[in-house]
Parts: structure tokens; C-alpha cells; sequence
């Protein structure tokens, strides 16, 4: 078992967002005309992968991780995290926008999910807002091109955009930023968004805001952006104040190789695009609008971070290639690798191409780490410390579209072959 790479199959979600061709394509299914959103890797209880050495039977990697924690995790990280795999990875593909949203913090997750099991609240019942005890801030690196919103815009970006927009709750927004063009003006004009949803006005008092923006937009306006994303989300979810709140948010686009984290607090939502994304396991979400799920405004209030800012980005950093004279069999990759790293202790990633020609490169050598191949080949090579070059490593081909589960207990990890790789892996 110490040597062993274990094939991982995905947990697949069919969320009505998804795309109907990206994961087809990168799992090699066909197209169906039914969406596919996401694609899981990792132990949470939602979705536990299944794993597999070659040829052998399957279990739930969250079971083989609680059988044999040391192996599998790493001291280190079973001292930090008990008998758990900390991170989830997925690969996230929409065709339209996620809901938006906020995650919360570990002491407010812990507290709700208390109080809801308090209260008899089933684990699975749609009227929960905590489903674990577990914060959930999350990193994204783009595939494709990747839309976003996250984090508050200045107030004073805010009021230009509403400007000239008709409507009690566009009214209402402004006069709060007005009054107190700080945190506490956001705060309170993003409560009147989340109240204005049980109006029974709000649908024909949104459409007057949209059909100024609409106007605006077809006249030349100076934020093409910004107006498109309101007349977007108008049209996806007719009526749901969160169309204008979107004029609140940073507007973020990434190119494929760009990142964005998003810290617990901060409110997001996922438009369009492809992306991989590495998350602390949690599936804990307080919904603020574009959907038809359970909206808890107090919880949801109560957790959101109002300080105005850019869309928080992580650290990256180009794994430089060592001289041929160091190469000495811990680690391989390509030029192209570059780790992502947020202020986060669960979680990290390593991802980009791996060259056959390119010298060896400092990848993660302990803890579980998960690799998964976006496309061409890549051969992992494993082994105990020093013992590559002994002849004592594994080495397992992964194609595009699969991933693989390399326990801390294999040692060091290397790559090998022609394709892109992603790398999660606890820091």
C-alpha cells in the first residue's frame, strides 16, 4: 500500500448551470444535451471519489483515508486535521451564472452547524444553511476564459453605476451609499437587496431598473461591462434583485492560467466559463439571490465581509527549473508549472504544463495530493525518499479527463510525458 497511486472516479453534479459540452469533452462522454457542472475529487461526504489501485477493487476514498490515516495523509496533516482529507478539487464548468453567494467564517460555520443540529434540522433538508462545521474559502484558476463577480466595489464606483437607474430598490441603494459612503452604506444597501426579494412589487420595480440599464447600455455606456452583466442575469433569473447587486461587485474576467480567492466573507458568483477549483471540504453556502434555493438573509448577513476592495488574488509562483547539474531524481516537470497559493493552510495548487524535455522542479513531496490531467499524458513517478533512483519508484500513466490520489506514504512525486497537470496538495 506505501508505494500505491490510486486511480480516482469522480464525483460528477448535474446542476442546471453546467455546461452542456466542457466536462464532455474532458471526461470523453458524450454529448448529451444535459448539463454537467461539476466534476469532484476529493473525500467530502456529499461525494466521496471512489479509488482503485490498477486491476483492483474500488472504495470511498474518504473510507481508505479513515482506515489508514497516517499513509494516506501524513502525520502532519492528520495532527492538523484529524483523519480527513482537508481540501476539495473540482473542475467547475457553467454555461450560466451560479448563484450568488457568500461562505462563512470557521467560527460562524461551527456555531450554525450546531444550532441547526440543535434544532432537529436533517443533514439533507433543503431548509439547512450549514451542512458541516467547516469555513469553505475557495481558489479558482481558469481553464477557459472565466467570468466572475466578487468582493465589494468602492461606494463611490457603486453610486456612479446607479446613477439614473429608475426604481424604489436602485433609489433605496443609492440614498444608503449617499448617507454613508463606507462599509456601513454597503451593508446596508445590500440588506435592502435580500429584503426587496419577498416584495410583491419587486418584479415590475426590477424591470424599470433593467430597462434603464438596457437603455444606458444601447447608448454608449461607460460601463459595457457591468450593464451587460445586470442585462445577463435579468434574463437567467427575471425578477431576483440579484441582477442589480451585481452592480456592487468587482467584475472579474480570467484569462486561462489567471486565479482568483475568494476568502470566507466575501461575496461571489460564478457567471461563465471553466475552471479548476480547490476549496477547504466544506459544502457550506448562504445563498443572497439567482436562485431557487433557500435564501437565510440573517445567517447570511451576519457572515458577509462589507470592507470594499479588489477581488483578492493568491500568490503564484513560476517553479523554476533547477541546472542539469543539480538533477539529481526527487522531483520532474515542465517550464509551465506554476504553484497558486492563498492565506490558506488547507489547500494549494500546482498547475500548468509538463514538458518531457524539461528539467526537475520542487513538487509537493509529502501530504495527499491529487493529481489530475486536463489534457495529453503525464506519467507520475512515486517512491520513498531517495529510493527513486534505487529502482524502487511506481511510475502510472494518466491520461486526459482522470486523476489519481497519491498518499503522503509514496513519497515524493514526479512528472513525466507531454500535457497539462493540475496538483492539489496541502501546504
Amino acid at each position: 500500500m506505501s508505494l500505491s497511486i490510486l486511480r480516482l472516479t469522480p464525483t460528477l453534479q448535474s446542476y442546471d448551470w453546467g455546461s452542456r459540452s466542457a466536462l464532455h469533452t474532458l471526461l470523453g462522454l458524450e454529448q448529451d444535451g444535459e448539463p454537467l457542472a461539476e466534476m469532484w475529487m476529493g473525500a467530502h461526504p456529499k461525494g466521496p471519489s471512489s479509488a482503485s489501485v490498477d486491476g483492483g477493487p474500488s472504495a470511498s476514498l474518504a473510507d481508505l483515508i479513515r482506515n489508514d490515516p497516517v499513509r494516506m495523509l501524513g502525520q502532519r496533516v492528520l495532527d492538523d486535521y484529524g483523519p480527513r482529507l482537508p481540501y476539495l478539487l473540482k473542475v467547475l464548468a457553467a454555461d450560466r451564472a451560479l448563484s450568488l453567494q457568500v461562505h462563512p467564517q470557521p467560527h460562524r460555520a461551527r456555531a450554525g452547524f450546531n444550532r441547526e443540529n440543535r434544532e432537529g434540522v436533517p443533514r439533507d433538508s433543503p431548509e439547512r444553511s450549514f451542512h458541516d462545521d467547516q469555513h469553505k474559502p475557495e481558489m479558482v484558476v481558469a481553464v477557459s476564459r472565466f467570468e466572475g463577480l466578487s468582493g465589494f466595489r468602492r461606494p463611490v464606483r457603486i453610486l456612479e453605476l446607479l446613477g439614473g437607474l429608475r426604481g424604489d430598490l436602485a433609489a433605496g441603494m443609492r440614498a444608503a451609499l449617499e448617507a454613508q459612503p463606507s462599509a456601513a452604506g454597503l451593508r446596508e444597501a445590500f440588506t435592502l437587496a435580500l429584503h426587496a426579494r419577498t416584495s410583491p412589487d419587486v418584479a415590475a420595480d426590477l424591470a424599470s431598473t433593467v430597462a434603464d440599464v438596457r437603455a444606458r447600455l444601447g447608448a454608449g455606456t461607460t460601463s459595457p461591462r457591468a450593464d451587460a452583466t445586470v442585462l445577463a442575469l435579468a434574463e437567467q433569473h427575471p425578477g431576483d434583485p440579484g441582477a442589480v447587486v451585481s452592480l456592487m461587485l468587482n467584475r472579474v474576467t480570467l484569462e486561462p492560467g489567471e486565479s482568483m480567492f475568494v476568502p470566507a466573507g466575501h461575496v461571489h458568483a460564478y457567471l461563465s466559463g471553466c475552471a479548476v477549483e480547490i476549496m477547504s471540504s466544506s459544502d457550506n453556502v448562504l445563498r443572497a439571490g439567482l436562485t431557487s434555493k433557500r435564501v437565510d438573509v440573517e445567517s447570511l448577513l451576519a457572515c458577509v465581509t462589507y470592507a470594499p476592495g479588489p477581488a483578492a488574488r493568491p500568490q503564484i509562483r513560476r517553479l523554476g527549473v533547477l541546472p542539469a547539474a543539480a538533477r539529481h531524481g526527487s522531483f520532474a516537470g515542465g517550464e509551465g508549472l506554476r504553484e497558486y497559493r492563498a492565506a490558506i493552510p488547507e489547500f494549494a495548487l500546482v498547475m500548468g504544463e509538463v514538458d518531457s524535455d524539461a528539467a526537475f522542479l520542487s513538487l509537493p513531496a509529502e501530504g495527499p495530493r491529487i493529481v489530475l490531467v486536463l489534457d495529453g499524458q503525464v506519467e507520475l513517478e512515486c517512491g520513498a525518499a531517495g529510493s527513486v533512483l534505487a529502482g524502487e519508484s511506481l511510475r502510472v500513466a494518466v491520461r486526459s479527463g482522470r486523476a489519481v490520489f497519491v498518499p503522503h506514504a509514496a513519497g515524493p512525486l514526479s512528472l513525466h510525458g507531454s500535457g497539462r497537470a493540475v496538483i492539489a496538495y496541502v501546504p
